[in-house]
């Protein structure tokens, strides 16, 4: 509160800045709401999706499957999913559409902005889908929850801390395109070692890419969007829900990898 004292000082003295602090304070708490709002109900749309795709892929009558993938019968649907070349358009799409949003969220309404994030949630979930084929169910639900407790400790570190992890950005960012480049390389190698070192590598980028993202989202707000607000504010909630959202799925997935038990 000290920080915002000095920062919104006014005319009037201290106490008509502690006052333009409080506002501030109270700004910034219900944007952060928003945005964790936004990321949960996109989650629950992954999740939904997820599992509506998966129920609609697999059946338990084996005459009228039309093929098998480990232990599950696919339906025609499943199969067109799971095995066909089809399946690289629901892999790739929505990488090409997290790229739209982002590169084009200043240009939309804000209506828009959320739809298409909405949308590309359900992309996500169908997508992600695979992996209760690969999983067993209960040891999805398992991380699932280890990575919320993991996501909600490291945010809340974000944005509490005193520390400036602004200078960790560039280093995580690096990380990042390494582990995209080995894994591209894993992809023809299909070596397991390397997907574990991948998988630990990942954990430990996308963990500080949480807290420094909501430290940036924070101070974003403080020392741009507070004076700003309506559609400025909104569109930069969405954005921001975008990559906490896009965090705690790289988190989820990656730990799969490492404590999924396979089906």
């Amino acid at each position: 509160m000290s920080d915002l004292d000095r920062n919104y000082a006014s005319p009037f003295g201290r106490a008509a800045g502690r006052v333009d602090a409080a506002t501030v304070d109270a700004g910034l708490r219900s944007y952060m709401l928003r945005i964790y709002n936004y990321m949960s109900i996109g989650l629950a749309i992954t999740g939904l999706a997820a599992l509506g795709v998966y129920m609609a892929a697999v059946t338990t009558d084996q005459a009228g499957a039309a093929a098998k993938f480990g232990k599950e019968f696919l339906t025609p649907f499943g199969y067109a999913m799971y095995v066909s070349p089809l399946k690289w358009l629901f892999i790739l799409a929505p990488l090409v559409m997290v790229f739209a949003i982002s590169f084009g969220i200043n240009r939309l309404r804000p209506a828009t902005a959320q739809m298409l994030f909405w949308a590309f949630a359900a992309l996500m979930g169908v997508s992600l889908s695979s992996i209760f084929l690969v999983y067993t169910h209960t040891s999805i639900v398992r991380v699932f929850f280890i990575t919320a407790a993991t996501f909600g400790a490291l945010s809340l570190w974000g944005y509490t801390t005193k520390r400036d992890i602004s200078g960790m950005g560039s280093f995580l960012f690096m990380g990042l395109i390494g582990i995209i480049i080995a894994s591209l390389v894993n992809l023809f190698l299909a070596s397991s070692m390397l997907q574990f070192i991948v998988s630990v590598v990942g954990v430990l980028i996308f963990a500080g890419l949480t807290a420094w993202d909501t430290q940036r989202l924070k101070n974003d707000y403080i020392y741009g969007y507070a004076a700003q607000g309506g559609d400025i504010a909104e569109r930069a909630a969405i954005s921001g829900a975008l990559s906490l959202y896009l965090n705690f799925i790289n988190l989820f997935t990656l730990l799969l990898q490492l404590l999924g038990q396979r089906d």
